[in-house]
Order: structure tokens, then C-alpha cells, then sequence
């Protein structure tokens, strides 16, 4: 007896064949296309219980699938896959609706697991899976997606995908603008949490005799100013996911509470002998060492070992010198928007002084300084005199010497420009692109995907 009907769309013949094999052989019954047109009008004919589709669909993709699903109030579960994973379009995918994001290779035992779930889902609710809550709180926004085309990067977004719907705490460590509440809001939207709350706690924004109130409650008269019971984060977060920013900031009372919350998930509000519990993810982010924290005597061992369960270390952005392009031209685009300016690209100079930069601000440091070029800038093409002026103090600057870079650091602008200029000229056809480049089709779309060369994205420059 089938297990449920699929729509499977991949242009790779031999990829689609082998799916479709192992899928019949797990009793689902399968319709095998090739394209976005003929997978559309399979939809139409027969609206299919789940649509797995690749992301690359020759001159469309899966997200156009996606979107023309949504659009046309298709009740099937999409489920994207590609061969190249970002952050940011696994964000996108989940923003969109997609029920799942998968990097290839996977298991297979990975793939009949989440048809499961999604049909378990469909059938529970009597109709699709419903998109997640697009409240502030559940949503990373699109203007704020993470971009990951560096390796590192990558491997951040196959943790994320790995952790994401499990209960296991998670440690984010980096630098102050990398990224650190993106990924944990990464990882919220992207587990079966989603639709629950995301609560972030910035612990050293809150004075330390006001923290323990905050993330736990109080009751009325326990202090000074408590007229009433007040519910603390913890609680708001029940259901979802809490995430605890600069940890290294809690005061050693505050890290035995918290350590008990971690193994129980039950506490007392302040001024309280009652026990509350709840069912919250919890992830946690710091810039700073914690063992070097633990070896002052300043950071409890035992609470270090207990969050310290899996850690994601976000990279700053001068170890990320594949991103800063495609992070520019992202920021470009966001406040373009914003201020309606008709502003076109970077000039090549200007574009190469933001990738000798340092940034100590990471990016954060650099979205500033694309509103700053966007807002105060005279002509479409923005060139060096739009840029703050201590980005051109060589002593700033990234190293020039090769000796410090990796070969694919090196070659990553130079790959960019002729991929970029051999698909401007041939109309961005990637397939008349990929034979003037001697590579195939799949290795060219892989290195747009990575290089951050989409076409609404790019520019002349």
C-alpha cells in the first residue's frame, strides 16, 4: 500500500532515477520530471502529496517551483534540494514555505524520515503544512539572512541542519557582528519549533541584580518595585527556543540557576517557592573565551560542560574574504529598497577597498557601511569617495600577501569576474555559459550558487 504520492523534479537524469528507485522501493508512489514546465503541469492535473525538487532547473529553479506553489495555493509540501547549501537559502527556503531544505549527498534513511514527518504533519492538519508564524519574534528576516559562500560557512549551515530539530543546547561562539543571533534564529526556523516563540535575552544589556527577574519572573512584593507577578524569558519561551547572548556576562549566582534550568528545565521565580517547568530549546552565544573564563575562576566548570554540548564557531568576516562581495551586493540590494536611491553597483575600486578592509566590525561593520555609501552616495555606480575614508588607511588593510591567503582565497575574485562577464555575455545562459567555460552545467551552477552571481543579484561592475 503506497505510503503517499511525490512529485520528484531534478534535471539530472541519473539522480532522479536513483530517487525514484529507492522511493518505489520504500512503497511511495512516484512521478519523475525533468523540468519546471512538466512539473507543473503534473501539479495541475494531480496535485501530489509532496514535491521534492532540485533547486537547479536548467533555465528555472526549485524556488520558482516553490513560489509558483505558493502563489497558486498549492497544498503539496515542498521539499528543496541542492547540491551546494547556504544558510541563506536554507532561510529563504523555510521563509517561502518549503517544509524542508536537504544538501546532497543524503541518506536515504534522512529523506523517507522527513516525508514522514511532513505527511504525518499534512495528515494531522487535514490540509499543507502550515507556513511558519511570521510574527518578529519566529522570523528571520529576508534582510537579515545569513550568507554563507565561504567553506566555513558551509559547514556552519550542515551543523545547523544537523542540530537544528534536536534538544541538544547549543554554544555559539565569535566575534562581536558575525552573525551569532542569526544562527541561533537560523536554527530555531529551521527545527519543528518554529511556530513557537524565539526569545532572545541580551544578558549583558541587563543590569546583573535585574537579570535573574528577567529570565525567570518574580512575584509580587519580592523586591523593591514588584507590584505584580511578572512571567520571566524562560517562560515566554516555552514551546520554542530562548537564546542567551553574552552568557559570559552571568554573575555566579545567576550560572547555578541557570545550570539547574539546563538539566531540569524547572526554576523559581525570584521571590517564589513555587517550581515552574517548562519545554524550551536553549541556545546560548559569547565573543568571549569561556575556558579561558573557567581557568580565572570566573565561569562555573560544570555549567561550561553542560552548555558546551555543540558548538558553532561563526568566523569573522577577514577569514571570510569569499563573502564580502556577495554580502555587499546583498546589503546593496536591502537598502536600495529602502531608500528607493537608484543605485546600481560598486565600482571595481570601491568594491575592492571593502575586501582589503579588516573590518574589527565584522558584518555588521560592513552593512553599516553600505546604507552610509547607499544614503549619502551622488551617482548609481558608487565608487571610493562614497566610502568612509579610514576603510582607505592602508595600515587597515588586509594583508597583501599571498603567503597569508589560501590559493582559493586568492583565485575567488578573478573566478568571479569571468564566470560573471561569460554569462552577461552569452545572456545568462548556463548552458551556452558552461560550454564557452569547458565546465559542465551542475559545476557552473554550483559556483554561482557559491559565488553569489544569481542574476537579480548581480550588477554590472
Amino acid at each position: 500500500m503506497s505510503q503517499g504520492s511525490i512529485l520528484l523534479v531534478d534535471d539530472d537524469q541519473s539522480a532522479l532515477s536513483s530517487m525514484r528507485d529507492y522511493l518505489n522501493d520504500e512503497n511511495f508512489s512516484v512521478t519523475a520530471v525533468t523540468d519546471y514546465t512538466t512539473a507543473i503541469g503534473s501539479i495541475r492535473r494531480q496535485p501530489p502529496d509532496i514535491v521534492i525538487t532540485d533547486v537547479e532547473l536548467g533555465d528555472q529553479d526549485g524556488f520558482d517551483l516553490l513560489k509558483w506553489c505558493q502563489n497558486n495555493d498549492v497544498k503539496s509540501p515542498v521539499i528543496l534540494l541542492t547540491g551546494f547549501g547556504t544558510i541563506e537559502g536554507a532561510v529563504e527556503a523555510m521563509r517561502l514555505g518549503a517544509v524542508d531544505y536537504l544538501t546532497k549527498p543524503f541518506s536515504g534513511e534522512m529523506l523517507t524520515s522527513i516525508l514522514k514527518r511532513a505527511l504525518s504533519k499534512k495528515e494531522a492538519s487535514g490540509k499543507s503544512i502550515p507556513l511558519p508564524s511570521t510574527s518578529p519574534d519566529t522570523t528571520v528576516s529576508p534582510s537579515k539572512s545569513l550568507i554563507g559562500l565561504d567553506q566555513k560557512m558551509v559547514e556552519i549551515f550542515d551543523l545547523i541542519r544537523s542540530v537544528s530539530d534536536t534538544r541538544s543546547t547549543v554554544l555559539i561562539t565569535g566575534e562581536s557582528g558575525t552573525g551569532k543571533s542569526l544562527c541561533a534564529r537560523a536554527i530555531h526556523q529551521a527545527s519543528s519549533r518554529s511556530a513557537g516563540p524565539f526569545v532572545e535575552v541580551a544578558c549583558g544589556a541587563i543590569p546583573e541584580t535585574l537579570l535573574e527577574s528577567e529570565l525567570f519572573g518574580h512575584s509580587a512584593g519580592s523586591f523593591t518595585g514588584a507590584i505584580a507577578d511578572r512571567e520571566g524569558k524562560f517562560q515566554q519561551a516555552d514551546g520554542g527556543t530562548i537564546f542567551l547572548d553574552e552568557i559570559a556576562t552571568a554573575s555566579p549566582a545567576l550560572q547555578v540557576k541557570l545550570l539547574r534550568v539546563l538539566q531540569n528545565m524547572e526554576f523559581e521565580p525570584v521571590g517564589s517557592t513555587k517550581t515552574r517547568q517548562v519545554n524550551a530549546r536553549v541556545i546560548l552565544a559569547t565573543n568571549e573565551d569561556l575556558k579561558k573564563r573557567v581557568m580565572e575562576g570566573t565561569f562555573r566548570q560544570d555549567l561550561f560542560y553542560r552548555i558546551n554540548v555543540v558548538t558553532l564557531e561563526v568566523p569573522p568576516l577577514r577569514e571570510r574574504l569569499e563573502d564580502i562581495a556577495s554580502l555587499t551586493d546583498f546589503f546593496l540590494e536591502k537598502f536600495k529598497d529602502q531608500t528607493g536611491k537608484p543605485v546600481q553597483s560598486f565600482s571595481d575600486q570601491a568594491l575592492a577597498a571593502l575586501e582589503k578592509y579588516l573590518w574589527p566590525g565584522n558584518v555588521r561593520e560592513l552593512e553599516n557601511v553600505i546604507e552610509r555609501a547607499v544614503v549619502l552616495g551622488k551617482s548609481d555606480i558608487l565608487g571610493v569617495n562614497d566610502l568612509p575614508s579610514h576603510l582607505l588607511d592602508p595600515s587597515l588593510w588586509q594583508s597583501e600577501s599571498y603567503a597569508d591567503r589560501t590559493l582559493k582565497q586568492a583565485l575567488t575574485n578573478p573566478e568571479r569576474k569571468i564566470i560573471l562577464e561569460a554569462l552577461e555575455s552569452h545572456n545568462w545562459n548556463r548552458q551556452k555559459t558552461a560550454a564557452f567555460l569547458g565546465i559542465n552545467r551542475t559545476t557552473l551552477y554550483k559556483k554561482i550558487r557559491k559565488l553569489g552571481l544569481e542574476q537579480s543579484n548581480c550588477k554590472i561592475m
